[in-house]
């Protein structure tokens, strides 16, 4: 399974906010770091913040903080929340157009390696893949 742009974006931002902790970082700051559009990155700001991961603050102090502790905010978790509209095969989504879909057999094995995918992502939180924090936040400071 690969991870679209806008996961990997959405796991970024919270990676850096997770070394920056307790500091509010506006997301043209994380925008900068990255070398990413802040157009773009605003809009996954905006789904963190819906699905509950970030707290969000507009004006001259605002910016982004994790919405709670980095050992409790579960990878797979986040990873469902910002693909939830995107599954594997189109099947597994409203479009059952496909001529085969009557007698497929692959839909129950790619639905086996969809949930073993998101049962590995479920082992970890946010603090465990910022243990490396010193590591990460010379590589963030740049």
């Amino acid at each position: 399974m690969q991870l679209d742009k806008f996961t990997d974006y959405a796991l970024r931002i919270l990676m850096t906010l997770a070394v920056r902790d307790p500091e509010r970082l506006p997301t043209s700051e994380i925008a900068a770091i990255f070398g990413l559009s802040e157009n773009h990155l605003s809009k996954v700001a905006t789904q963190l913040a819906r699905e509950g991961f970030v707290t969000s603050e507009r004006g001259r102090n605002g910016g982004l903080t994790l919405a709670r502790p980095a050992d409790q905010i579960v990878v797979g978790a986040v990873v469902r929340a910002v693909k939830k509209a995107q599954p594997v095969v189109e099947c597994f989504g409203t479009d059952q157009s496909c001529l085969i879909l009557p007698a497929c057999g692959l839909r129950d094995p790619l639905a086996r390696a969809q949930e073993a995918f998101f049962a590995t992502l479920d082992r970890y939180t946010l603090a465990d893949v910022t243990k490396s924090r010193r590591a990460l936040a010379t590589l963030l400071d740049g």
